[in-house]
């Protein structure tokens, strides 16, 4: 067999555990150290496994991943997440369509916390699903709000999304940090419309909740004030420069802590709680990572990013043609796999094409997560529309699914727009390196 034949078949028999629902990392580790076996020697196999797992798992950078998922497990179990909803609640939630506006609002500040989109649609869904159920929002319009909501988690920083894709692509993790400010707040921006355009047109979908006095919304407003001091500070010392990627981090982390201690509402079962929960979210990613540099050098020595880079030159689109090409195989691949599966997988190949068509490899980092986070509300895999199945249990599916719908439009609006004017994504980190 030809070394491309033996690329295609790992890619076949990956995308096949996958499918028998094989752990992600565990089915990266046995295709790609498989097939290094088969091209090149058992022996090397072995050795890049042991060289790459140390390698890996040593790199400074990597620090952001564990202190921003502790940062967010303990904003969760303190209720400093809930603030941040209250908060959005009391401003927005007398507007036809407000408390779901609200939770669209109180996901992107939990986002900014915790930098996962399950854990955004999981603890916004416990907060806000009953809230709307008993002011009698129609259920694809609440249900849709969390679970779109929740995908936010994945791009406004800090995003475990970006740290995947700078690895992979050797980036600036302060870069794309800072890339996924503006799309998100714009994300955010086009959700709200959504609903205020779904609620004009259908009243009942939404009906306008309870008034609060200007005196409650100022009490909410200050409650989730040292929440909001944590994301400001964390975001705007990277954008400043005072702090790198890893240091704001461990800023993030410690006032969080800080800030709870002093509520006094962080007991010792919460923290070992937040701590477990953080080491189990940072092994699975850390795998997830040793096991993709298991692939790439599989996918190398079978020439598939090589054949695929040929194709798409004979092709001969021009460069917006090729990067639309990429994003659509990203659409209809997120239909069936998990998102960093996807990202892990299809970086080696992608990445090549897209530096020599000299698009911006940040532009593409944040665009491709922005799809990624499409694939989290897509069928049939849709993980953060099960997530709120698990939530609102008497839902039907399809009634979930029914309801993401136009947040699935806006968000392909959102990637239309970064597409056609990419200094959205770019300023920013553009102004902050120059």
């Amino acid at each position: 067999m030809t070394n491309e034949l033996i690329g295609f078949l790992g890619i076949v028999a990956l995308f096949v555990l996958l499918i028998l629902r094989i752990p992600v990392a565990i089915s990266m580790f046995v295709v790609g150290f498989g097939g290094v076996a088969l091209l090149n020697s058992w022996n090397a196999a072995e050795s890049l496994l042991a060289s790459e797992a140390f390698t890996l798992a040593s790199k400074q950078e990597l620090v952001v991943v564990p202190l921003f998922i502790l940062m967010g497990n303990i904003a969760s179990e303190t209720g400093m997440s809930r603030r941040l909803y209250d908060a959005a609640y009391a401003i927005m939630g007398q507007l036809r369509g407000g408390l779901a506006s609200a939770t669209i609002v109180g996901c992107g500040g939990f986002a900014a916390l915790s930098g996962s989109s399950v854990a955004s649609a999981l603890t916004m869904g416990k907060v806000s699903l009953a809230e709307m159920d008993r002011f009698g929002y129609d259920s694809k319009l609440s249900t849709g709000a969390v679970a779109a909501g929740g995908t936010l988690g994945i791009l406004i920083p800090p995003s475990t999304g970006f740290v995947i894709y700078a690895i992979l692509a050797q980036e600036s993790i302060g870069r794309l940090f800072v890339a996924g400010v503006l799309p998100g707040i714009l994300l955010l921006a086009l959700f709200v419309a959504t609903i205020t355009l779904m609620c004009t047109i259908w009243p009942a979908l939404g009906p306008v909740g309870p008034r609060t006095t200007l005196s409650e919304k100022g009490r909410a407003l200050a409650g989730a004030l040292p929440i909001l001091g944590v994301i400001v500070l964390t975001i705007g010392g990277i954008y400043s420069g005072i702090f790198s990627p890893v240091e704001a981090a461990a800023v993030g982390a410690g006032l969080v802590v800080v800030a709870a201690l002093l509520e006094r509402t962080l007991t010792a079962a919460m923290f070992w709680r937040a701590c477990r929960d953080s080491v189990v979210t940072t092994a699975t990613v850390m795998l997830i990572l040793i096991a993709a540099h298991l692939i790439n050098p599989f996918l190398a020595l079978s020439r598939i990013p090589e054949v695929v880079g040929n194709f798409l030159a004979a092709v001969d689109l021009p460069a917006l043609g090729v990067l639309t090409l990429i994003l659509l195989s990203y659409l209809i691949l997120g239909c069936f796999l998990e998102g960093f599966a996807m990202l892990v997988l299809t970086m080696p190949i992608y990445f090549p094409v897209i530096l020599e068509l000299g698009i911006d490899p940040v532009l593409f980092g944040v665009l491709v997560v922005l799809v990624l986070e499409m694939g989290l509300i897509s069928p049939p895999v849709g993980v953060n529309v099960f997530i709120v199945k698990s939530v609102a249990p008497k839902v039907p599916l399809g009634t979930i699914f029914r309801g993401v719908l136009p947040f699935w439009a806006a968000m392909g609006v959102c990637l239309a727009l970064l597409v056609a004017f990419p200094q959205i994504a770019l300023i920013l980190p553009n102004t902050m390196f120059n």
